[in-house]
């Protein structure tokens, strides 16, 4: 029934769209690695295509720029034009392969935007058949021939080239090309047609992908691991040199040397500061209740001398002093007295006030004393948590990097997908794109650009599908999705 044929073909529109999304990803990532390159430096190109793309591009390289220096004295020019072609020569093709499925895309939404109502509501056997004739066109546009990149093993051209590629689709039969309608089974054979086309097309441009593929990451820093490989491989032979293997007890005496330091390391900078911290922080109400004696009997000791600073004043002037006399007067009172009793020491020693004057200034100095330790209490207490925190800050630290180390080794970039600031970033800046290829192809379209606004229009959808796809599952974690 035509219900039937709406539904294969709204499954078949879905399937073409998802692959065809999905190529533009693959092209879209590459093309922006390439891109990258082709707008670096003279300098950055050649180190690239010397030294980031395997260990036979490496020798092959070297091998160019020893032989341009023994020939034309400075190569370094003309292996950057080399580098350069051959850069811009992957940014052309996949440029190309993006224009021509963005476009596919746009011109495949735009004719089920134009047929779809019709085929959804009123099953009609020619909306039906305009359709599916409107789709096979689209991809019919695509037919087109690729040429792929040169040998990449040598920084300049050899002159060698893989065959290129052809996007070469089956035409529609020629019985079915002049009929308006279609019967159920030429329905389902231009079905079966374009489906096969969809294969054609995905194969044909993973073809052209692949070989334009930007090199995996272990190619790219095939020197740096090459590094660490010899540095471990020197690092077992020397191992090797002080194990029993070798007759030595070198590296058993350093094990356990290395167990003896990572024991007194634990308990000096971790197990003992943190039970400082502990002890402190459960004993500050307890040694609260000591703090207020030992101000008590500060106060104690001040108040014993002020009695007798009063007795000695009111004693020596010979009158009942005002309340609220200060220290300070009655001292200068003790001391002036004291001065006097000076100039006959053995006789006002025995007789009179020298020996009263001395008991006051022992008080005095007693009650300074305690003043003087008690706000030394009070500062070392405040420092005792601070104190067994700097104590622990070395194995802190240490955590804090290991750590690090081991998010990174554990968790893979996944980038607007993945979580954090710069996940959150890019899906801003998937937002901004969107917006700026929304403007770009309503200008084009003013311009009467129909080809380029069609390209334009299939970037948007790309880009909109990328937005979908990575705020998807961090919208349905928070629930804003249902």
């Amino acid at each position: 029934s035509l219900m039937h044929v709406a539904d294969r073909i709204n499954e078949l529109c879905e399937e073409i769209s998802e692959q065809v999304l999905s190529s533009l990803h693959d092209v879209q990532k590459s093309l922006r690695f390439w891109q990258s390159r082709a707008e670096g430096t003279d300098a950055q190109k050649l180190h690239f295509m010397v030294f980031e793309r395997g260990p036979l591009a490496f020798m092959e390289g070297t091998a160019q720029v020893v032989r341009g220096f023994i020939i034309e004295g400075s190569p370094v020019k003309h292996l950057a034009l080399a580098a350069a072609s051959q850069l811009s020569e992957r940014v052309t093709e996949l440029t190309t392969l993006q224009y021509y499925l963005a476009t596919f895309l746009a011109q495949m939404h735009k004719q089920v935007y134009m047929f779809g109502e019709h085929v959804a509501k009123e099953s009609d056997r020619e909306v039906v058949t305009s359709l599916l004739v409107a789709i096979h066109s689209c991809m019919i546009g695509l037919e087109q021939t690729y040429d792929l990149p040169l040998s990449n093993c040598a920084v300049a051209y050899d002159g060698t080239r893989i065959p290129p590629i052809v996007f070469q689709f089956e035409a529609l039969p020629e019985e079915l090309q002049g009929k308006s309608e279609w019967a159920d089974a030429e329905i389902q054979h231009v079905l079966a047609l374009i489906a096969s086309n969809l294969r054609r097309l995905n194969q044909c441009s993973s073809i052209v992908v692949s070989k334009n593929r930007r090199p995996r990451r272990a190619t790219r820093l095939w020197l740096r691991y090459a590094g660490v490989a010899v540095g471990l491989a020197a690092c077992s032979g020397w191992l090797l040199r002080h194990s029993k293997l070798m007759g030595s007890t070198d590296l058993d005496r350093w094990i356990k040397e290395g167990k003896r330091s990572t024991i007194a390391f634990w308990k000096d900078h971790v197990e003992l500061p943190l039970l400082s911290i502990r002890d402190d922080l459960f004993e500050t109400f307890r040694r609260r209740h000591k703090g207020v004696m030992e101000l008590e009997e500060v106060q104690l000791t001040a108040n014993s001398l002020n009695r007798m600073l009063l007795a000695f004043t009111e004693q020596t002037t010979g009158k009942k002093l005002p309340e609220g006399v200060s220290e300070q007067e009655m001292m200068e009172i003790m001391m002036a007295r004291y001065e006097k009793e000076l100039m006959h020491p053995l006789q006002n020693l025995v007789g009179g006030d020298l020996a009263r004057a001395l008991l006051i200034q022992v008080q005095k100095l007693k009650l300074d004393v305690e003043t003087a330790m008690l706000e030394l209490n009070q500062i070392l207490r405040a420092n005792e948590i601070n104190f067994a925190i700097l104590a622990a800050l070395p194995a802190f630290f240490i955590t804090i990097i290991l750590a690090a180390l081991l998010r990174i080794w554990l968790v893979k970039d996944k980038g607007a997908e993945g979580k954090g600031r710069t996940a959150r970033l890019q899906r801003r800046l998937l937002v901004v794109e969107a917006e700026k290829k929304i403007m770009q192809c309503q200008v084009l379209m003013d311009e009467g650009k129909e080809k380029n606004a069609l390209w334009s229009f299939g970037m948007i959808l790309y880009t909109l599908d990328r937005l979908y796809k990575v705020t998807e599952r961090h919208a349905k974690e928070s629930g804003e999705w249902q």
